[in-house]
């Protein structure tokens, strides 16, 4: 049965909405509401602004990430769930072709067709730990909305549907057991206005006008496989759509609740509010990520503010000091005090004074068969590359191997994960516990650097490395330049180390993985003769010992 709810919106000057019977408003009426740890932060940004970043995940650099869930099923690359539904596009042509059209088979069947019949956590998590990894986090929901957990608040998840699994309790459980801090990320406070392309139809050819399965209630369910789930409860789309949302981009404008996007109102806000203090209370991750400007939904609630409040006062409490890690995009000063900053596929162009973080992936973010097919990963070196340039400059990176469907990873992905193990088993000293150095490094990238957007996305965009590059950590009183290729004349000049550049005087270098190195430091830079041979592949380590300042 259906009835229409007068909501007011929670940001000042918002218009009343129109609901219809949403799966939230209906569920808060039957389920208890988590309580919301006490303790000495509030949902303001003046009190996270207490937030320290706590010294482990200064010391950890480098963390592993399986962005996986149902929209790997189809193996067609990332937005499958959005982009399924945009007549004309390739990820519809291919949906039309494995699937059916969307009308009959959307997104809802897609993931009853997912099952993660190969997922082996441990021995994946196993594998990252070998690699360097320090940190694991796996994806909690995207923006397609299934929980992948055993959700108290929301019956669209993995226990119930698709694999039938408990998919976080999974992943926690392996990590616990290599003794990795293990994180969470949380992408659907967007599925309001991202899946509105499911309310459209085809505008040409055999179906034109029949409406894709956006808009189905509980009571289509009759004899389907759904029978007694609500879809509505999934796509949230009984809404008006937003401003331009037949335009496939406008996502982009819409991202922070503006510009004429359809603004949810309080029932879809607690509720999401409701099964995030869930997973953090059942799971109890060190590490959270929020895939939003600042955290979720705001401006128009403050349920991301609770959220952040709530899992700091759990840190305390858990282990009696602050723990947790929280990661937020497109921050302000004011909230870089609050959380992490994280910059999704790029870099920082200096040493940034608070720690920050890249995510990035070794491909797509959801699996796409086409980049194993042609061979079109990161290579391991390019992985080693940005580790060291982001370590170099306060940073962490997290890094997405993309998972199968069927809860694997190919060959050409373990192949890469295996190369920068052996990497790191002979350099991991310049990376682990370090801090940057008075200049983050030299070379010629230095020179060409590609600007740093609002949200990031600017890997790839400068001058490619060569040896001349060098990037610097330090630890103690020991200085780490890396060299990110092996010069031709197994010679190299570190610059920044010139005699009279107002350094101390270097008293030994050593290659990490080789002997001791015969070097003099001049004015024009410290001069370190090399080996015939490298050690290793990728980039090369010298040690630097001496009065470094």
């Amino acid at each position: 049965m259906k009835r229409r709810t007068l909501i007011k919106g929670l940001a000042a000057g918002l218009s009343t909405l129109y609901l219809s019977d949403l799966y939230a408003h209906s569920l808060l009426k039957t389920q208890s509401i988590p309580r919301m740890a006490p303790g000495p932060f509030k949902p303001t940004w003046d009190s996270l602004g207490q937030y320290q970043v706590p010294d482990w995940f200064r010391d950890a650099k480098f963390g592993i990430w399986a962005h996986w869930g149902p929209q790997c099923q189809p193996e067609r690359g990332d937005w499958y769930a959005r982009g399924m539904y945009q007549e004309g596009s390739d990820q519809y042509k291919y949906h039309l072709q494995k699937y059916g059209h969307p009308s009959k088979f959307g997104f809802k069947d897609v993931i009853n067709d997912w099952k993660a019949e190969n997922w082996h956590p441990e021995e994946l998590v196993a594998l990252y730990k070998k690699a360097g990894a320090r940190y694991f986090m796996a994806m909690a929901n995207h923006h397609d909305n299934l929980d992948l957990y055993d959700s108290k608040y929301h019956p669209w998840n993995t226990t119930k549907l698709g694999p039938k699994k408990d998919l976080i309790g999974g992943w926690a459980k392996a990590a616990k057991e290599q003794g990795l801090p293990f994180g969470v990320t949380v992408h659907a406070s967007h599925a309001w206005t991202w899946y509105e392309v499911a309310q459209r139809s085809d505008k040409s050819g055999p179906y034109a006008g029949v409406p894709y399965d956006g808009k189905l209630t509980k009571t289509d369910g009759g004899s389907k496989w759904w029978k007694g789930f609500d879809p509505q409860q999934l796509y949230a789309q009984s809404h008006a759509l937003s401003k331009d949302s037949l335009n496939d981009d406008s996502m982009t404008d819409h991202w922070d609740w503006g510009n004429g996007a359809n603004v949810p109102g309080k029932a879809y806000c607690d509720n999401f509010l409701n099964r995030t203090i869930d997973l953090i209370d059942k799971y109890g991750p060190e590490l959270v990520y929020f895939d939003d400007n600042a955290l979720p939904l705001w401006p128009i609630s403050d349920a991301g503010l609770k959220i952040a409040a709530h899992l700091y006062n759990t840190s305390i409490k858990k282990h009696g000091k602050l723990q947790a890690a929280l990661f937020g995009k497109k921050l302000n000063e004011q909230q870089r005090q609050c959380m992490i900053w994280d910059i999704e596929r790029g870099q920082s162009n200096q040493i940034e004074p608070l720690p920050w973080q890249t995510d990035t992936c070794i491909g797509g973010w959801h699996y796409d068969r086409r980049l194993f097919d042609n061979k079109r990963y990161k290579s391991a070196k390019t992985v080693v590359h940005t580790l060291v340039d982001v370590v170099s400059k306060n940073g962490n990176l997290l890094l997405n191997v993309p998972v199968r469907g069927d809860g694997t990873i190919d060959s050409e992905e373990r192949a890469v994960v295996e190369q920068v193990a052996a990497w790191m088993q002979v350099n991991s000293e310049a990376i682990y516990s370090t801090r940057p150095w008075k200049v983050f490094g030299e070379g010629p990238a230095t020179e060409s650097v590609a600007a740093l957007s609002v949200h990031g996305f600017n890997e790839g965009k400068g001058k490619p490395f060569v040896a001349e590059d060098i990037r610097f950590t330090t630890k103690g009183k020991t200085l780490y330049a890396v060299m990110l290729g092996w010069p031709q004349n197994n010679a190299i000049s570190v610059k920044a180390l010139a005699a009279n550049n107002q350094v101390g005087k270097v008293s030994r270098v050593s290659l990490l993985g080789n002997d001791r190195l015969s070097f003099q430091q001049t004015s024009e830079g410290l001069k370190v003769q090399l080996p015939e041979q490298p050690p290793c592949k990728e980039a090369f380590v010298l040690k630097i010992e001496g009065a470094i300042v």
